[in-house]
């Protein structure tokens, strides 16, 4: 059970001690985050008014029962070492220990919900961010990888953002390693799910780089990317850095290689990006135009759906871009579509 673990090692407490802010910690790691000068709590950021420790007997005598009922061994009083692999071997100094450390935040991550929200209210997130500038390539690999899978709790979101990660996941993203560049783009979009990161990574220079990940990056690569600029895209101050990045010519061609498997995905951003000008002028440059209505004649029910609407905003915008859809051959798919569309897709055709 969450409640019966330390915040800072997640490991069950075997002295259980409660602090000024109401938080119980196990007594050693708790006494080492005070002996190095903090005066917050991890958990709660709450300052302490003092460094008492009580001792919590409810919560020691609980764990034993909890223990004896589970088979469990009972834990002993945590003794440190030099070889621990609590949060505060981010900051040890000594390399093989932020590397052990980072290593075991990050498959503690990965899976475990409880483990999400105990890692950031141990205040191990500003120590990963601090982590992405290393010169070590394996440690800023895991840093940048235990900090996606932390961002996968909704509440970490803006706690990574607001510990300054954004810049540095963008330099990973230029020049990191294949691993790291992926995983770097998995978690700006995963951050840029939230509406508030939006326009902060937009901002960032991170479009640039993703755009070039699209472009030359494996299909895992390919798809975070993607997902990113589709997250990116909703903004209406972002569409433009986009275009402007290269991204409609990268699209394109991945909608034409049905054997990408990115199609509906890449389908997805033109259609936001058809809503401004810059936008409609790329797609009708860089042959888009046939691209979409070849997805409306045979693609997915999605697929069609978003290039409807993208066709939408070309016949709308632009008398030229309405012959170049006319030329295509466009009327007789569209037609289709209409008949036997999602409800979204007929009422864009009606449109059209």
């Amino acid at each position: 059970p969450t409640d019966f673990r330390c915040p800072l090692s997640l490991e069950l407490m075997g002295d259980p001690v409660i602090i000024a802010s109401g938080q119980t910690y196990e007594r050693a790691y708790i006494q080492q985050w005070i002996d190095q000068g903090n005066t917050t709590c991890p958990k709660t950021r709450q300052i302490l008014s003092h460094t008492n420790l009580i001792p919590n007997y409810t919560v020691k005598a609980l764990i034993t029962n909890w223990c004896e009922a589970n088979s469990a061994p009972v834990p002993a009083p945590a003794k440190l070492s030099s070889s621990s692999n609590s949060v505060e071997d981010l900051v040890s100094g000594n390399p093989e220990l932020e590397l052990a450390a980072a290593e075991e935040l990050r498959l503690l991550a990965k899976y475990d919900t409880e483990n999400r929200v105990l890692i950031a209210g141990a205040g191990a997130i500003p120590l990963l961010v601090d982590l992405i500038t290393s010169k070590e390539k394996k440690l800023q690999e895991n840093a940048v990888t235990a900090l996606l899978n932390l961002s996968i709790n909704n509440a970490n979101k803006s706690e990574i953002v607001a510990a300054g990660a954004v810049a540095p996941l963008v330099e990973v993203l230029k020049s990191g390693t294949s691993t790291a560049r992926e995983n770097s783009a998995a978690a700006l979009f995963s951050l840029s799910v939230l509406d508030e990161n939006k326009p902060v990574i937009g901002a960032s220079g991170a479009i640039q780089p993703l755009v070039d990940l699209l472009v030359n990056g494996s299909l895992r690569g390919q798809k975070d990317a993607a997902t990113a600029l589709f997250n990116l895209s909703v903004l209406s101050e972002n569409k433009s850095r986009i275009v402007n990045a290269g991204a409609v010519k990268a699209l394109v061609n991945l909608v034409r290689d049905p054997t990408s498997g990115m199609v509906d995905k890449a389908v997805a951003v033109l259609a936001n990006l058809m809503t401004c000008p810059e936008g409609r002028v790329a797609i009708g440059d860089d042959g888009g135009i046939p691209a979409l209505v070849e997805v409306v004649e045979a693609g997915t029910a999605r697929g069609k759906e978003n290039a409807a609407a993208a066709l939408l905003h070309l016949c709308t915008n632009s008398t030229r871009h309405r012959s170049m859809v006319l030329q295509e051959g466009a009327i007789p798919p569209l037609h289709a579509l209409s008949q036997t569309g999602t409800p979204r897709a007929k009422e864009k055709v009606r449109d059209i």
